[in-house]
């Protein structure tokens, strides 16, 4: 605990927002919710965007009860705040303390626990089975690099996975892989990825359009996004090569991490592009060669104002992101080559031509060139990923269909 509270004191220092409601990581201050919350845990913004239309089913569902989100990261707490308001209430998760773990639920009182994606918190998930609170992973994954993680600490992870958990994995090769970990065939489903049951704006592609005709002007405009270390140089070094016979083309640079904004700034320094920041609040001039995405919570705006768009953390190995947000915007979509964190999706947007893979700043210059000149090109991927995306859906039902049962009846409290 010292080692973790050191780390995030000095983060703070970075981005003092993770300085906000400290005490929450370490058993104080959680939110005081009267009884039968329901509990869902989103890591960061990804998984929050992803959550949204989950979090809203279940508002509609059950309006008497108590949303209760948590989140790791601020930059999670901000998006949830963004969306939400004041509609569900927000914490971060407790560390894995006996103290901090005891608090939280005595504040909170969840009846179901919601957990996206495959967070793995043994002492919250015990204390959850000791309490008989039913917890549910919801779109469950584990990549092939996880499953050799996990089997070096296989008696851990099966005891985790004996309270109860019931695994909605997002596809067969997940659940596999969660049974070869020690998962109950019992309570392991196939739900599939709710991800593909995105909700976007509805005047998304107005704002969009706004975006480009009074920021960006009439130019070729491609966009990277949730970039990270050592890949905005390479994304940079691509911009470059486009603009040897694209002059005019405008590239959109978006950071994952907001605590990074200003070492990509300097970067930009040192690179001697022209460039402005989104918060700058100015349009781009003819020269300008990059706009900073310095904002929160804007990705999806800067993929609908763009004609390409590159999904970061796949030219290092992070293992991408959100390939679904540009599809579900017919945009075509070029990505590195880690895509391990969404392998599957990876595949069958391949399959179905509605990506190009590169290795390389040389080969994403060429892909995102070749899609500026060939408009009917990128108008094909960008109708092939909108359809995946069409297709895809109906995770959502099934998962609620599947909760329903374990949300027990609201528990009245007090006296009449």
């Amino acid at each position: 605990m010292p080692v973790y509270a050191l780390y995030w004191l000095s983060r703070g220092f970075v981005n003092r927002a993770y300085w906000d409601r400290f005490g929450q990581r370490f058993g104080f201050g959680y939110p005081e919710i009267e009884s039968g919350s329901i509990w869902i845990h989103a890591v960061s913004v990804g998984e929050v965007q992803a959550a949204v239309p989950l979090i809203r089913a279940l508002m509609r569902r059950y309006p008497e009860r108590t949303m209760l989100v948590t989140t790791v990261t601020p930059t999670g707490a901000a998006r949830v705040a963004t969306v939400f308001g004041d509609s569900v209430r927000h914490s971060y998760i407790p560390f894995e303390t006996p103290n901090a773990v005891r608090s939280f639920f005595a504040a909170t009182k969840p009846d179901i626990a919601l957990i996206m994606e495959t967070e793995i918190w043994p002492n919250l998930y015990h204390a959850c089975g000791a309490r008989g609170i039913p917890l549910v992973l919801v779109s469950a994954r584990i990549s092939p690099k996880s499953v050799d993680r996990y089997r070096k600490l296989l008696p851990l992870f099966r005891e985790t996975l004996s309270y109860g958990i019931v695994i909605a994995a997002q596809s067969e090769t997940d659940a596999e892989r969660f049974l070869s970990l020690g998962a109950p065939p019992e309570r392991t489903r196939v739900t599939g990825n709710i991800k593909f049951d995105i909700e976007l704006d509805p005047d998304l592609a107005a704002r969009g359009r706004a975006l480009r005709e009074d920021m960006l002007g009439s130019r070729p405009v491609w966009v990277a996004a949730s970039t990270h270390n050592r890949e905005e140089e390479l994304v940079l070094a691509a911009h470059r090569r486009i603009r040897e016979t694209h002059s005019d083309t405008l590239l959109v640079l978006v950071p994952r991490h907001p605590e990074r904004f200003d070492a990509v700034r300097q970067l930009l320094e040192r690179e001697q592009l022209p460039w402005i920041a989104r918060t700058d609040g100015r349009p781009a001039a003819p020269d300008t060669a990059v706009l900073l995405g310095d904002t929160m919570g804007e990705v999806p705006l800067f993929y609908s104002a763009a004609d390409v768009a590159f999904v970061g953390g796949t030219l290092v190995p992070v293992g991408g992101h959100n390939l679904l947000e540009p599809a579900a915007l017919g945009r075509p979509v070029v990505t590195g080559p880690h895509l391990f964190n969404t392998q599957e999706i990876a595949d069958l947007f391949r399959r179905m031509g509605a990506l190009e893979l590169v290795h390389d700043d040389v080969e994403l210059a060429s892909a995102v060139t070749a899609l500026l000149d060939d408009e009917a090109k990128a108008a094909r991927m960008g109708e092939a990923g909108r359809r995946i995306v069409l297709d895809n859906r109906g995770a959502l039902a099934r998962l609620l269909d599947l909760v329903a049962p374990l949300v027990p009846e609201k528990r009245v409290t007090g006296t009449a």
